[in-house]
């Protein structure tokens, strides 16, 4: 045997060969999370200018203001991941063209219709083709974009986002059934204050009925409380909002719709948006194939089932490789702000962890299953192999061996994920005399001081992501 081996070492079947017994201990390495390290490290330790360093160096451009030549797959990615930690910085022009040429290279995963193709595609996908985003980003990429527009004061492209979220958010809700993630709250509260600022009452109580229906935020109620008498647009949500202490107490009695505006003094609002945190990000996992079967084998069609059992059996399978979730950052972090010499209290509004985890949970079965599928397929182009050259054949098993190894290589899990998503969003909404204020906020090690100047009625909308 041994000299049968040496001399295929020596022959034309060496490479492939090689490469077989590679991959069958190894996971397959290189990879989208190895080309992030650096930036992870960076933000790890504090640095975002560090991590925008590594992001420019992987993209190959000499600053963060330069796109590569080709916003494609990865490096689309790793642009959005430069337009967060541009936020941030609070350099929210670059954030905004950032997230805006990313948006345009990224496509939604369709898990509504031929989900198992998709999942398939989503599992193992070219690294340089487009990317497919899981939902929950492309909401998250315009609700982003929003705070980009809205702490630069362009209502007209904060409005703009929010008709795009709109869109996404309607077949969130009626084509994927998810109707209650959270993430869509934080959106409907920045596309409702959007339209309120822009004079849409109406519009701006749409939104706003959205955002209760994921909790009584007293962001969402102030708002609600502010304008509810200048609307027409009525929900039970809406009314309950608007009652004196926003709880829907009996006999407290409602503004006619259409009434003056409530509040006409000159104070103005400030709206505080902090997240903190990153979300688990995708990484390369491996179990044993008795594992996998035991736990998701009933997902299987009966003949795959069968044929993988066999192979787990005849200890001719013994690893799956597949995508999984990684460990999340910040899960018990404390945000503060401090308004003047207060403090400002913060209600979270979204925990952005715990909706990416319960919508890959809907999906890890289906990913398990497309593994083992893909190990099946490998194993028939072995067989195939063999067969043709001679069941009894050692140069034959040794070639079947290496091409299923080659394949599983080649076959390497895509890990590709938004990485720089904070894990969790808190939000406050104060009133404030006309004036300037001094402002101060903190998350996970990351801090932004400023006085700002509120114009007689006006507002600011003052955000910080902590991603670390």
């Amino acid at each position: 045997m041994r000299s049968l081996v040496a001399r295929a070492l020596r022959g034309p079947l060496a490479l492939p060969l090689v490469l077989g017994v590679v991959a069958s201990g190894l996971l397959g390495c290189g990879g989208h999370t190895e080309r992030t390290l650096k930036m992870r490290t960076a933000l790890d330790h504090g640095d975002a200018n560090g991590a925008i360093r590594a992001l420019n160096e992987e993209l190959e451009v000499k600053s963060s203001d330069d796109l590569p030549k080709s916003v494609l797959g990865d490096e689309a990615l790793l642009v959005l991941d430069r337009g967060s930690i541009q936020q941030s910085l609070a350099r929210f022009a670059a954030s905004k063209k950032d997230l805006e040429v990313a948006d345009k290279a990224i496509d939604m995963l369709d898990l509504a219709h031929n989900a198992g193709d998709s999942i398939g595609k989503y599992v193992f996908s070219d690294s340089v083709g487009r990317y497919q985003a899981p939902p929950y980003e492309k909401l998250l990429i315009n609700t982003l974009n929003m705070v980009n527009y809205l702490e630069t004061k362009d209502l007209s492209g904060a409005l703009v986002e929010a008709r795009r979220l709109a869109v996404q958010q309607r077949y969130f809700r009626d084509s994927l059934k998810e109707g209650d993630n959270a993430i869509l709250g934080l959106g409907a509260l920045l596309a409702g204050f959007a339209f309120e600022k822009s004079g849409d009452v109406d519009e701006a109580l749409r939104f706003y009925d959205d955002a209760l229906a994921f909790g009584p935020f007293n962001a969402v109620k102030t708002g609600v409380e502010r304008i509810y008498p200048r609307g027409t647009y009525r929900t039970k949500r809406l009314d309950g909002a608007a009652k004196p202490g926003g709880d829907g107490a009996a006999g407290a009695e409602l503004p006619a719709p259409g009434g003056e505006r409530a509040g006409t003094d000159d104070s103005g609002e400030i709206l505080f948006v902090i997240g903190y945190g990153r979300v688990p990000h995708k990484i390369a996992e491996r179990i044993p194939i008795g594992l996998a079967l035991t736990l998701y084998a009933h997902y299987m069609p009966p003949s795959d089932r069968a044929l993988a059992m066999d192979l787990a059996t005849q200890g001719l399978v013994t690893w799956i490789n597949f995508p999984t979730l990684g460990q999340g950052q910040g899960d018990y972090a404390n945000p503060t702000c401090k308004l003047d010499s207060g403090w400002v209290e913060l209600e979270q509004v979204v925990d952005v962890s715990h909706e990416v985890r319960a919508q890959w949970k809907k999906i890890e079965g289906q990913i398990i299953v497309s593994a083992i599928t893909r190990m099946i397929a490998r194993f028939a182009v072995g067989r195939g192999i063999r067969a043709a050259s001679g069941e009894k054949s050692a140069i034959g098993l040794i070639a079947s061996l290496a091409a299923q190894g080659t394949l599983t290589a080649l076959d390497t899990p895509d890990t590709r994920s938004w990485e720089t998503l904070p894990a969790r969003v808190t939000a406050a909404r104060v009133r404030v005399a006309p004036g300037k204020h001094t402002l101060s906020l903190e998350a996970r090690g990351f801090h932004r001081d400023q006085v700002i100047d509120v114009a007689p009625g006006g507002w600011a909308v003052v955000s910080l992501m902590g991603l670390r």
